[in-house]
Parts: structure tokens; sequence; C-alpha cells
């Protein structure tokens, strides 16, 4: 029990010694992030990736519904299976009620793992993309979300072991 805790202890607070040294400008290739920690340009990374097909950020003023989601330290998302409508515009409430970070990034699973895959590679990575919200223990916040297309649209938590730990979801759009 006290290695878990101290691995606990030891994962929070290496993003923020990371974020202290003052290496990590923001981002890592993804819309609102320009370079890794270490200075590392991922623009030209960024502009190689296929847009996403999973919908388009939402209009606040538009919301059609509101759908609340829970993340926390089971590695799950409550609820992990979400039905809308092509079109609809929904504001998800979601809580970290953890004691650990965690997140919900929408997207396609491709773009998941290969973000995921990226998030091991570099710690400590923040997110100020309208498809991702981290939250601390004990926050809530929002993710304003338009589904375009039918289909199935995924979600996950891409803090290092969280996704393989079986933190996902999936939204399917009729």
């Amino acid at each position: 029990m006290k290695l878990k805790t101290l691995s606990i202890l030891i994962f929070g607070v290496l993003p923020a010694i990371a974020l202290a040294a003052g290496d990590h400008a923001g981002g890592h290739g993804m819309a609102g992030h320009k370079t890794m920690p270490g200075g590392h340009d991922m623009s030209a990374m960024a502009k190689a990736a296929p847009a996403s097909m999973t919908g388009k950020p939402g209009d606040p003023a538009k919301v059609d519904r509101t759908i609340e989601v829970t993340m926390d330290d089971a590695m799950r998302f409550t609820p992990d299976n979400i039905s809308v409508k092509a079109g609809e515009t929904v504001r998800f409430f979601v809580r970290n009620t953890g004691r650990i970070p965690h997140e919900m990034v929408i997207g396609s699973l491709d773009e998941l793992k290969a973000h995921a895959d990226m998030m091991r590679k570099m710690p400590g990575m923040e997110h100020a993309e309208p498809n991702m919200i981290t939250l601390k223990a004990g926050q809530r916040g929002g993710i304003v979300w338009q589904f375009d297309k039918p289909g199935t649209v995924d979600f996950a938590c891409l803090i290092p072991g969280h996704l393989e730990a079986g933190m996902a979801g999936k939204v399917r759009v009729e």
C-alpha cells in the first residue's frame, strides 16, 4: 500500500517539476500546442496529422443538452457509453471524483492511441484544446462538442497508464 501511495505521489509531482523547470512551452503538436518539453517543435507533426472526423468544438450558446460524466481512480468514466444525435451540441459536465488527475479527451481511437503514446514519452503535458479537459482531484469542468456525423466517437483518459487500465468510453452518434 505504501508503494502504491508513493507511486501516486511521485507521478503527481513530476508534472509540477517539469513545469517549474520551464521547458514545457505548452504543447505536443496538437491544436493549441506548438512545442514539447525540451523545446521540440511539433508544428510540422500537427500539420501532417489528418483532421479529426469526430466532430468540432460546439458553441456554448447553442448547447442541445448537458451530459454529466465522472472520472475516478478505478480508471473508469461514468457513463462510458453515450448516445447522441448527429448535429447535436453537447456540454459534457466532467467531474474528477478521484484522488489523482484524470482527463477526458474526445477523438478517434487511432488519435487517442497516438496521443497516449506521445504522453508516455513526454509526461507532464498540459492540454488546452477544445476536445480535452484535464482535472485534478476533486475538480470539475466542461467540454462543449458538436457531433456532426453518424458513427462512433471515442473518449479516454490519456494520462500514462490510464487508457491501458481501461479508462475509455464511446459516444454513439445516430
